[in-house]
């Protein structure tokens, strides 16, 4: 399951296979710690940039057998002894993702976002995948259906707090073709024409994560009842925000505990086409 500091990663859950955790939590670590350097605090962004600047560095070094920084020693010693199972490439594209996160800019168009989540979402899926030693066209392109639409359900979900950190992932095309403005969507004005954007851009995520949902049905194990539940997790926050009427510019929708119930249901009945 996922878990609300770093989003849609799935941290050695009980479905993961044992020899498998090490490995997940290191990448977690290294992708929580990034994420909290460019984040976290009240740092400037030039003294952010360093940090990530730095700790890049020492990825480089350890990908190189060389030791890091004592500074992130605690990161960088058990992702070594499990570099021998992941792409380095990947990891760095994590770190462009935070690089861009201290600036974040206007996107113009749907590609130009999803260009982002090929950084910030994708390795992810890749990642994982890597580790349960699948490699197939047909699996890497439905991962990252399945990670760039779980990156964009949290965009849609997170409103209340994106705007007032002045950050906006709507792309400028969506908000012209409903007359919305960036700044209606930061200020968080709920109108009609506001939630009919938001209704758009969830119903692309939705088509997304369909494209990417039969990936959970062809991984065996744990490895599929695992995807199962974070494929069933998204669509439920986008039925969330359906349920209230697309009006995800004056609440956020969440998954509660006494959703569990529902959310392993449509995991255990997941069909093709869920």
């Amino acid at each position: 399951m996922s878990v609300d500091h770093y989003e849609n990663f799935p941290v050695a859950s009980l479905l993961c296979p044992p020899a498998l955790r090490p490995a997940v939590v290191a990448i977690y670590h290294f992708a929580r710690t990034a994420d909290d350097l460019a984040d976290e605090g009240d740092a400037s962004t030039e003294v952010r940039r360093q940090a990530l600047h730095d700790y890049r560095a020492d990825l480089t070094a350890t990908v190189a057998g060389r030791p890091a920084s004592p500074r992130w020693a605690a990161v960088f010693t058990p992702l070594a002894r499990e570099l021998h199972r992941l792409q380095p490439a990947l990891l760095h594209d994590l770190l462009d993702a935070f690089e861009q996160d201290l600036a974040p800019p206007r996107y113009g168009d749907r590609a130009q976002l999803l260009d982002y989540c090929r950084r910030s979402a994708n390795p992810v899926g890749r990642l994982l995948l890597g580790l349960y030693d699948v490699a197939d066209a047909d699996a890497l392109r439905r991962s990252d259906a399945v990670c760039s639409a779980l990156q964009l359900i949290n965009f849609w979900q997170d409103f209340t707090r994106d705007g007032p950190n002045g950050r906006l992932y709507v792309p400028q095309a969506d908000l012209d073709r409903h007359g919305v403005s960036a700044d209606d969507v930061l200020a968080r004005r709920d109108s009609p024409a506001a939630r009919a954007l938001i209704a758009d851009l969830c119903g692309w995520a939705r088509a997304l994560m369909r494209e990417g949902a039969p990936l959970a049905l062809q991984l065996k194990g744990r490895a599929g009842w695992e995807l199962r539940l974070v494929v069933q997790g998204g669509l439920l926050i986008l039925d969330k925000i359906a349920a209230g009427g697309h009006d995800s510019l004056l609440r956020r929708p969440a998954i509660k505990p006494w959703d569990l119930p529902r959310l392993a249901w449509r995991a255990l009945t997941m069909r093709a086409t869920s």
